[in-house]
């Protein structure tokens, strides 16, 4: 699934090519994903004006004067900006064809994402208003995380992976994040304390940079708005590694399960 970087990537990759555009027509060949889109879906948005691009969460927006169009990628979904000349691919759903006929198209194979209309104040809408804060806002800190896991039996790293406490921290970066403030996954959440927190939140906020400056996590569902694939896994240090070397003390690397989702850690490095 895309996660917090790859979606700001992606964000950061169309905003050039819509902001300050006017979308003259929609087409949906495929209205049935996670959510049906809306039959007046095209009706409400073609002759609006894109404001801006943004992100809250995984939810990429494209921000209008009346309201804003909520895009998710679901597991494997990607946004292209391709040509009226361009070949459809198999699972191109949804084009957003602008002014000068430069296209945003959504593809999704599994139809697992989302294309939806928020009415006036985006963040009010219903998949938006409960989550929790960003990450990499100074709002986002240990005491916290350390607030909010008192007495919560969890383990940590489903924890940090849960919406409502903080947004965006996927699979992938909670186990970096975890390597990089030697915290083991599977402690309770509520046994962690108020220092190591805060040097998880400043290794979830340090993870969740280097990986949008590089351009998200090479996965092979996963590719940015040019279509070319993001490279962070060259830098991570346990995630996908099971049995290899740990960079920092050479024992190998373990893959265990928690929460149904595979996690990857060091016994030595993690307490």
């Amino acid at each position: 699934m895309p996660e917090l970087p790859e979606v700001e990537t992606i964000c950061n990759g169309i905003r050039p090519h819509i902001k300050a555009k006017t979308i003259i027509n929609v087409v949906v060949r495929e209205p049935q994903l996670r959510w049906r889109i809306p039959e007046d879906f095209a009706d409400i948005v073609t002759g609006l004006k894109i404001t801006n691009v943004t992100r809250r969460g995984k939810y990429c927006l494209l921000e209008a004067n009346t309201g804003s169009v909520i895009l998710h990628l679901g597991m494997s979904g990607s946004l292209r900006i391709v040509t009226e000349n361009q070949p459809l691919k198999a699972h191109d759903h949804v084009d957003f064809i602008f002014e000068d006929q430069t296209i945003l198209r959504f593809n999704d194979p599994r139809k697992f994402g989302a294309v939806l209309w928020g009415q006036g104040d985006v963040f009010e809408h219903r998949l938006l208003k409960d989550l929790g804060p960003e990450p990499l806002t100074t709002g986002f800190n240990g005491a916290l995380l350390h607030q909010q896991a008192l007495k919560r039996r969890k383990a940590v790293k489903n924890f940090i992976m849960d919406g409502h406490v903080v947004v965006g921290v996927g699979n992938i970066y909670a186990s970096e994040s975890l390597f990089m403030a030697a915290i083991h996954p599977e402690r309770a959440a509520g046994q962690v304390s108020l220092a190591e927190y805060q040097t998880l939140a400043r290794a979830i906020k340090s993870v969740l940079e280097k990986a949008i400056a590089q351009g998200g996590t090479t996965l092979k569902d996963f590719i940015n708005a040019d279509g070319k694939a993001g490279y962070f896994s060259q830098a991570l240090q346990v995630y996908g590694r099971a049995g290899k070397l740990c960079y920092q003390c050479q024992s190998p690397i373990t893959k265990i399960i928690i929460g149904q989702r595979a996690s990857y850690f060091c016994n030595q490095c993690q307490h």
